[in-house]
């Protein structure tokens, strides 16, 4: 089953995205949702020693703990109620599709058609309740073993437990949220939005080190080519087939202005059909896991 965003066309004229209200209203609600998201990760867990946490991040930063604080849009480096972020629920999703995969009930319910894949939709939830339980019990022990909580004791692992893992179904509910009212891949965006929002502090923290001498200019010029090598290499693969530019799903082309204008008299005459969209998302191993696929496992498993 397609999400919302793969039923829209390719092609944009923006003359016509004011009027197509149902596009308008599916980015509206889905920057809504990821506004709501990025508050999240300030809202800190309760009892935790903000002073204490602070000073322990920033030695923690240089390493794994800077890695984790990235994929989680900052929410672990303040100890927010995201902390655990959407992890638990991809991790979940990959045992579940394993699963169902090589485990013969499990993989009887895919031919089932809908009514199975709900079925492992379900499971998938459980998997992430528990996986999220046992990660979020593990850092609340954590947290108290170092020190870094007011009133350690049962009360606060007992509130901390409930806390991050409350956070982390929630992440989940908002990614399911995204991919059927809002533009699409939900759970991918949240992670993109995560990183993205950490960007500009460890651009800063790194011209920092080269203005102190800590990082040599070399470096620095090094590290910015390679950036925009990378960005270049990546827009160059994803041209659409035949050469193609992606700027011109935005800007359109004569063809595309033509076929704009006979959705929207289709529209008039006939019911609501699919709006233009701002983009076709390209279907990665992270959206095949997400959505239910096993190609990817079958190539894994079966090369």
């Amino acid at each position: 089953m397609a999400s919302a965003a793969e039923q829209m066309a390719s092609n944009l004229s923006w003359g016509t995205l004011g009027k197509a209200t149902e596009l308008r209203q599916r980015i509206f609600y889905t920057i809504g949702l990821l506004i709501i998201y990025r508050i999240g990760t300030y809202i800190p867990v309760p009892g935790i020693d903000a002073i204490a946490l602070r000073d322990f991040m920033e030695q923690a930063q240089q390493g794994i703990g800077g890695m984790l604080t990235m994929f989680t849009g900052g929410a672990l480096g303040r100890m927010g109620v995201f902390s655990l972020g959407i992890m638990p629920y991809i991790s979940a999703s990959i045992v579940v599709q394993l699963l169902s995969t090589l485990y013969g009930p499990w993989k009887a319910l895919k031919e089932e058609g809908e009514q199975g894949r709900r079925k492992i939709t379900q499971y998938t939830r459980y998997g992430t309740l528990l996986l999220a339980s046992g990660q979020a019990f593990a850092l609340a022990n954590s947290l108290q073993a170092g020190d870094l909580v007011h009133n350690p004791g049962i009360f606060f692992i007992a509130s901390a437990v409930v806390t991050l893992v409350g956070g982390t179904m929630f992440l989940m509910w908002l990614g399911e949220q995204i991919t059927e009212r809002g533009v699409g891949n939900g759970i991918s965006l949240i992670i993109f939005v995560g990183i993205v929002a950490q960007i500009p502090a460890a651009l800063m923290q790194f011209l920092s080190q080269g203005r102190s001498g800590a990082v040599s200019p070399v470096v620095i010029i090094g590290v910015l080519v390679m950036i925009v090598a990378v960005i270049g290499f990546v827009v160059f693969m994803e041209r659409e087939p035949g050469g193609r530019d992606p700027g011109d799903l935005l800007v359109g082309s004569a063809s595309a202005a033509d076929h704009h204008r006979d959705l929207l008299v289709q529209h008039h005459r006939s019911g609501p059909v699919d709006h233009p969209g701002l983009f076709r998302p390209r279907q990665t191993a992270l959206s095949h896991l997400l959505r239910g696929d096993d190609h990817l496992l079958h190539l894994l498993l079966y090369p």
